[in-house]
């Protein structure tokens, strides 16, 4: 979790509700879940540029201009 923290305070991006959902870790069925939490919308646009930026040169052919996922 402080490793996602980290990353994400690197790109601008703070989580506010970032945490371990502790419902599932109570299930002995599935994996424990990560609650990203509920953000501002100034938040989640900061993100979206993040992540836009990133698929621009990750995945070279994936991006908005080329209108692939």
């Amino acid at each position: 979790m402080a490793e996602l923290h980290t990353a994400l305070q690197a790109v601008g991006v703070t989580l506010p509700s970032l945490c371990v959902d502790p419902v599932s870790c109570a299930s002995s069925v599935m994996a424990p879940l990560v609650e990203l939490g509920r953000c501002n919308l100034d938040t989640a646009q900061r993100l979206a540029e993040v992540l836009v930026d990133y698929a621009k040169t990750a995945t070279p052919g994936h991006g908005p201009e080329e209108g692939q996922p």
